[in-house]
Order: C-alpha cells, then sequence, then structure tokens
C-alpha cells in the first residue's frame, strides 16, 4: 500500500499506537494520534521529535472523522461507542498489525492461544535466533511489529497475537500459523459467547494459502472439531501428547519427543528446558515451526534444552533452605494456574487471588487435592477462593501484601516443597499489575 497524503488517526499512543505513527508518517500519512488517557512521556518526545501531531484525555472525532483510515489499540473494543460511529461513516478501522503487514516483506510465524503463547513466541524466536536467522519479534511481546517494520530489515518475523490484535487483521496472513489452545478468556469483550472468542482466535489461520503451514494442538477438543470445518488450504501439521502424528509432532510412550517434519527428530522430554505437559506442548509447537524451516536438528534439539523461560511464568526465584519459590504472577487465569499446579513435582504451597474475571474454582479441585498442602490467599476479597478449597486443604490464610503472602509460604513449606505464586486472577485490587506482583514476591523471597 502506497499511499501518499492520506489522513491516518491512529487510536492509542502505547506501544501499537506510536509504532503504528512511526510507520505510517515514514510512508508519507498525514498522522494524528489520539488517547484518551495520558501519554506516556517517553511516546511523546517520539511523536514530537518526528512533528507527529497528537492529543491526550479526549478523543476529537470531528478530526477523527476526517481520516481515510483509522488504526486502534487492541485495548479499545470494537463495541466503543467511538469505534462504531466510524465505521457508521465507512472508515475502515484495523490494527497495528494489519497496518504493519501492509508494508512488510519478512515472513511471519503467527502465533496464538488462551495460554502459552509468549513462551512458544520466545522459544520459537529463540531457535531462529540461535540457528543464525535474521529474525524478529513482536505483536504481544518487545517493540511494536509496525515500528520493527519502519526501523528494522529482518526476513522472518515471529509474531504472539491476542485475541483482540487477530480482531482488527484483515487482509493480513501469515506463512505460518500456529494454533495452541482455546479456553475462555476475555469473554466480556465477546458478548458473553465463547463462539465469537473461538471465531477470533481462528483468524491466526485466515487467507493461508497452500504454500503456507497451520500448526495445531490436536488435543484441544475445540481446535480438532472446529478446524474439520475450516476449509484450510495450508499444509496441516497437528502436534498431540497422545496420539502418533505421522506428520506433525507428539510424545511417544517413551518419553520422547518426536517431531516429523523433513527428518525425523527425536529427543527425551527430560531434556526439554521447559518442564510440565503444557510446555511439552510449546516445545513441540516451536520445534515443528523450526523444522519446517528446515534448521538443523541438532540446533532445534539444543535450543529446546538451553531456553530460558518469560519472567512471572513459571520463573525458578530461588531455593531457601530447600524450599524452592517459583514465581508464576503472570498466571491471571484459571487456566494458566491449571498448567502451573499439573507441572508440580513437589508437596505445593500455592498462593492465589485477586481481582477474579468469573472464576470456576471447580477446574482445579483434582489438582488441588493432588498437588497442595495450603493455600494462601493474596487478595482483598478471598471468600470465593476459601469456599471452593476448604474442604480440599487442612491451611487457608490470607495475606495482605507480597512480604507476608512470602512469610507465611517460608513457615508453612517444608525443605524439598514449593512455594508457587500462580494468583489465577488479575492484580489490579493490591498492585499496578502482573510484573509488579512478582517483582514484589521476588523482592519478598530475597529478603528471607
Amino acid at each position: 500500500m502506497k499511499l501518499k497524503n492520506q489522513h491516518i488517526a491512529i487510536l492509542g499512543a502505547g506501544e501499537s499506537g506510536v509504532g503504528a505513527a512511526i510507520l505510517a508518517f515514514k510512508e508519507g500519512w498525514n498522522v494524528f494520534v489520539s488517547d484518551f488517557g495520558e501519554i506516556q512521556k517517553s511516546f511523546k518526545k517520539t511523536l514530537d521529535e518526528m512533528n507527529i501531531d497528537w492529543e491526550e484525555n479526549k478523543h476529537s472525532m470531528d478530526r477523527i472523522l476526517q481520516a481515510n483510515l483509522v488504526v486502534k489499540s487492541p485495548g479499545i473494543s470494537d463495541n466503543a461507542k467511538n469505534i462504531l460511529s466510524i465505521k457508521e461513516k465507512g472508515i475502515k478501522v484495523i490494527s497495528e498489525i494489519e497496518f504493519a503487514g501492509y508494508y512488510n516483506t519478512a515472513k511471519t510465524i503467527c502465533i496464538t492461544g488462551s495460554n502459552g503463547k509468549t513462551t512458544t513466541s520466545l522459544l520459537t524466536y529463540h531457535i531462529l535466533k540461535k540457528a543464525g536467522l535474521n529474525v524478529g519479534l513482536a505483536g504481544n511481546i518487545g517493540d511494536s511489529f509496525a515500528k520493527q517494520v519502519a526501523n528494522k530489515k529482518f526476513d522472518w518475523y515471529v509474531l504472539e497475537l491476542s485475541s483482540f490484535q487477530l480482531d482488527g487483521m484483515v487482509d493480513f496472513k501469515a506463512d505460518i500459523a500456529m494454533l495452541l489452545n482455546i479456553t475462555p478468556d476475555h469473554l466480556d469483550r465477546y458478548d458473553d459467547k465463547m463462539e465469537n472468542y473461538i471465531e477470533s482466535k481462528f483468524r491466526v489461520l485466515q487467507n493461508l494459502t497452500d504454500n503456507d503451514w497451520a500448526i495445531y494442538n490436536y488435543d484441544d477438543p475445540i481446535i480438532r472439531e472446529k478446524i474439520k470445518s475450516y476449509a484450510l488450504k495450508s499444509k496441516q501439521v497437528p502436534f498431540s501428547l497422545t496420539e502418533k502424528m505421522p506428520q506433525g509432532g507428539y510424545i511417544n510412550s517413551k518419553q520422547q519427543l518426536i517431531i516429523n517434519i523433513n527428518e525425523k527428530l527425536t529427543m527425551s522430554i527430560h531434556e526439554l528446558a521447559l518442564k510440565g505437559k503444557h510446555n511439552a506442548q510449546n516445545s513441540l509447537a516451536a520445534g515443528i515451526a523450526s523444522r519446517i524451516l528446515e534448521i538443523r536438528k541438532e540446533s532445534v534439539r539444543e535450543s529446546l534444552t538451553d531456553f530460558v523461560n518469560v519472567e512471572h511464568r513459571l520463573e525458578f526465584v530461588a531455593k531457601v533452605h530447600g524450599i524452592e519459590f517459583i514465581n508464576d504472577s503472570k498466571a491471571t487465569n484459571i487456566n494458566s494456574t491449571w498448567f502451573a499446579l499439573e507441572s508440580m513435582d513437589k508437596p505445593c504451597i500455592w498462593i492465589v487471588g485477586g481481582v477474579d474475571k468469573g472464576n470456576d474454582y471447580s477446574e482445579l479441585s483434582a489438582l488441588v487435592t493432588d498437588k497442595v498442602k495450603a493455600i494462601i490467599c493474596l487478595g482483598k476479597n478471598n471468600k470465593k477462593i476459601i469456599d471452593a478449597f476448604s474442604n480440599k486443604v487442612e491451611t487457608i490464610v490470607e495475606a495482605s501484601t507480597a512480604l507476608e503472602a512470602v512469610a507465611y509460604g517460608y513457615r508453612l513449606a517444608k525443605k524439598d516443597e514449593t512455594v508457587l505464586l500462580s494468583p489465577a486472577c488479575a492484580s489490579f485490587d493490591l498492585f499496578e499489575n502482573y510484573e509488579e506482583r512478582g517483582n514484589e514476591f521476588k523482592k519478598a523471597v530475597r529478603s528471607l
């Protein structure tokens, strides 16, 4: 798309909005950036240095409605009043990813899922980078895709994509698309209809051609069923923890990870840097993408062995007098915490709580009975958690700070046991965000 002197309005001046503004300015658009909240100082400085027009704490709709194209932040709902007004006027509204795609010449590996997409994106990027490919990492992680398209020259991008980003993508297509899992999340943005959320996630597979690849989780019942009715032109490569895949990846009865793409790659799951069943799935998905690109088996194997996971996601913090402390503050829903508890191989003191997103704690009952010896509630309103688990564990205590929670954990745990922060909830009652919650937890552990 080579449009000059056209007007573009960018709603939201965070990482993605400012990235879109940089690219639009470079490509000759007349750019206006509008944020309903306050814009970070560093982003204002960037916009000012490029002489890009911006406003904060309001949306001047008379000006926005003059635009030929609107790029909106993934945080703004499609049903927001302003967005509906823009669409009513016939102005196209897209995401920053879609806009960057107009100018991107690199190939893309696009990764989505309710859980594991950050880890899998980082792992895929790690494998490609270590193999010497000229690769960028963007989307829901790191510098925005648009900013990198404007300023870098990569051959490949690994893009982590949320459902909100996918919603604003129309013509964009992946070269390799990856669908990890689909479980209920963000349903408030989808009229509380699971089907709408599923459709959103499946957009990662849109526009694929017979030269492209679709990697998907065969063990996920929603994906397995939905993909049957999806008219995919691309090559399909499923992965499974239970079934042998003639083309794809699986775990066999000898606890070996097998990837059947080009030549067969085999390695023991005990060699994987990432532990737990969900991480075996993430490793299979990343490994399949790497073998599609014909990265040497030895290189893939080595990268799957030496990868260091993202901060706040099953992050080892310290071992104090034989007690292991794990920070999984990024687990803000039931499904993420299910994966964390499932990966525990020692008795566990579980720190849980925060702002509940309509959690059904019964999904964790069996795991709590099997793995958890005590619960520490870290939140303002813990009644739902206490009601759900009071008959599952003997000890439930409440804490109002990370320091207090860690002190309880240290007191309740014995040598060779684990204290796990995996809240299953958002953090906004006691913390700014999950990063602050995780950092406070780590600080408290290190003060023991």
